[in-house]
Order: C-alpha cells, then structure tokens, then sequence
C-alpha cells in the first residue's frame, strides 16, 4: 500500500535589499535631517514657482510706492488702478507664461495708493495716504473717465471704479525702503540662493572630481604638481578670489558670482576624491579592470568614482550651504548680486542701513532669518546623510 508523502514547507528567505535602501532607511529616521528636507524641498518649490506664485510679479519684485515705504508687516493699502497707454502692448507679453515665469510681468495698469476716496459729480476726489503722501496732504481731483479710460454716464462710472479700479492689496510683511513688497522678495531671493548653490556645487565637483581623480590615480610627479596647486587655491580666501575672478570678467552680475562661487569651492572636493583615490586605486577590482585592458578613463568614471558617491554627496550638501552664506557675505559688501535683484544678502545689507529706525529690525531680520533656516536645512541634511551612508548606523526595524 503506498503511503502518501507530504511535500516539505518552503523556506522563506529574507529578499537581499540593495545598500541604497539601507541608506534611505538610515536618513528618514533621522527626523532633524528630514525636517531640512523638507524646508529645502519647499524652497525648491517656491524658486521654480518663481513669478507665478508672488503677491508681486513684476521684474524683480520692483515694484513699489514712496507712499508705503519702510512700513511694517501687515499692511494694508487701497490701490487706484487706471490704464496705460500701452497696456495692450504689455497684455501681449503677459501672455507668455514662460517669459512671466522667467522674467516677471510688467504692470499693465498704473496702480497709486490712496487714503480714501469720494465721489463728486463726473470726478473722483482722492485723498493722501498718511505722511509719506507725495501730494504733501493735498486731496486730487480726477475725471471719472481719466480713471475708467473711456467715456460714460457718471454712475455707471462711479460702479466700475468701485468694482475694478479700487482694490486693497495686503503687505504681510511689509515693505521696503522702496516701498516694495517684502514677502514677493524673499521668496524670489529663494531662486538666487538655490540657484548659486546649484551652480557652485556642480562647478566644483566637475572640476573638484576631475582634478583629484588625476592626481589621486596617477600619483608621482602629477600628484605632486596638483596637490600644490590645491594648497595654494586652499590658502587664498575664498572672498579675494571672487574679487579677482569678477575683476577678471569685468562683470558683477548674478552669473559671474554664481560662477565666481564655483571655481573657489573646488578644493574641498578634490582633497576628497584624490585621498579615496589613493586608497581605491590598488583594489582588486581596479587590478582586475587593467588585465582586462580597460581604458584608464573608463576605470575611473565608471568603477572608482561610483564607490565616492557617499562622501560626495555629503560634501555637496556642506558646499551647498557654504555657498550660500559666500554669496549673501558678497552680496552684503557689494561684490555679489547687483540692484535690483533680490538677494538675500543685499537686502539684509538695505536693512543694516536703516538700523536704528522702526523699518530697520525686520528688514534686517526677515532676510537673515531666511539664509539662517536654510543654511541650516543644509547642514541638518549634510549630518544625516553623513549617518545614513555609515553601515555602522542602525537600521530602526
């Protein structure tokens, strides 16, 4: 009689994971650096928004009034709006959703702040807004139709001024000394901050990889030569350098800094590279690509290079904030971002003047808050990754 045969039960086998899940497990249990994270991603976000989601749009965030300036965060202010002679003209640009992302939109329509107004026969009688008032408190008549730009019966002028010619336009945090919106240009200053810290950190690794890559591999008399080249650069602060750099292109605008930045943060990663270099370059995997005959270029690009991305990675955070804080120091003295581009630095620098005035405090501290929350977003996420790349850190289960 045959007997039955009961098949054994599988064995179940923990799936092999990949070292990059262990790394991205390492980094969000690290909550101070998802916390930068997140604070980077929002800025991320709000500088390729850019002019689509500011309160001010125009180049710049430029556009202001001697009527409200230096006021302070929470301002509220009613606007006349009357036409342009060339607002068809301005409507035609406006259109263009890429050149408003890209470069603002001029105002198609000449907006004044007024304290008040009131109707009187076929005029509108504006009154001044406080004390910076350019009509040095003196009331002004306007025809309705100056204000509306066509002709009409009285009112039905006087419900289309009220409905589409007389708006309250909020300043959350108040304006400059210009009398330009605070708010529309911090978030813009966003875009100049990320993108010299984009610019830089790709500069210096191109040219910090490719630099001690060379000198690491081939060792001898080219070691030699490069790693006195690097002490040299290493020795000369980075500021005196973006001062040559920008004398030597006759230029200080916003990409011969984002540039200037670059070529002096190179060093750092090519210290790096070239001491990994060293110690990579007589592995077995590296022997085994020359029998094979591997073109050096490719043992480098393809096999040694790939095996730093850890410390890269965490050295491109450190250079990113380092940037910053480098432009916003170049900014301040004048050297970096020119007028009117809102760079942080600069307007930290417009604040510095006015201290000692009501105006002075926030417009100092509003921008410095910004480059500090955001330098520290950076080095929060440079330490974590820093965890999360050590194998020896645990793995929460």
């Amino acid at each position: 009689m045959a007997t039955a045969v009961s098949a054994a039960p599988p064995v179940t086998t923990a799936a092999a994971r990949p070292p990059g899940y262990y790394v991205r497990q390492r980094l969000w249990q690290n909550r101070p650096a998802v916390a930068g994270l997140a604070f980077i991603a929002l800025c991320t976000l709000v500088a390729l928004l850019g002019y689509w989601v500011l309160p001010d749009n125009s180049p710049n965030a430029s556009h202001g009034f001697v009527q409200i300036q230096k006021e302070r965060p929470g301002l509220r202010v009613q606007l006349l709006r009357q036409p342009l002679p060339d607002s068809a003209r301005n409507n035609e640009r406006a259109d263009n959703l890429f050149a408003t992302w890209l470069h603002g939109r001029e105002p198609d329509v000449q907006e004044t702040p007024i304290g008040g107004y009131e109707f009187s026969g076929d005029s509108i009688i504006l009154k001044p807004l406080g004390q910076h008032s350019a009509e040095a408190g003196r009331p002004r008549r306007l025809a309705l139709s100056a204000v509306t730009g066509h002709a009409g019966e009285p009112g039905v002028l006087r419900q289309e001024i009220k409905d589409k010619h007389v708006i309250v336009r909020s300043y959350v945090l108040g304006t400059d000394k210009a009398g330009r919106d605070e708010l529309s240009r911090l978030l813009l200053g966003t875009r100049i901050s990320l993108g010299i810290g984009l610019v830089a950190v790709l500069i210096s690794l191109a040219l910090g990889m490719a630099v001690g890559a060379v000198a690491g591999y081939f060792g001898g008399w080219v070691d030699s030569l490069l790693l006195g080249l690097m002490t040299v650069v290493w020795s000369i602060p980075g500021i005196m350098l973006v001062i040559a750099i920008s004398l030597a292109l006759d230029s200080k605008g916003v990409w011969v800094s984002f540039v200037a930045v670059g070529l002096t943060m190179w060093v750092d990663v090519a210290r790096v590279v070239r001491g990994q270099m060293l110690s990579l370059r007589s592995a077995t995997f590296v022997e085994a690509g020359r029998v094979l005959g591997l073109p050096t270029w490719r043992l480098i690009a393809k096999h040694l290079l790939p095996n730093m991305r850890g410390p890269l990675i965490v050295l491109a955070t450190s250079n990113f904030a380092a940037a910053i804080l480098l432009e916003a120091g170049l900014s301040f003295l004048g050297l970096g971002v020119q007028p009117p581009a809102p760079s942080w630095g600069l307007m930290v620098k417009e604040g510095y003047d006015l201290l000692g005035t009501e105006a002075g405090l926030w417009l100092t501290l509003l921008p410095g808050t910004a480059i500090s929350l955001l330098v520290l977003s950076f080095n929060l996420l440079g330490n974590g990754l820093r965890d999360a790349y050590d194998p020896k850190t645990p793995v929460a289960a």
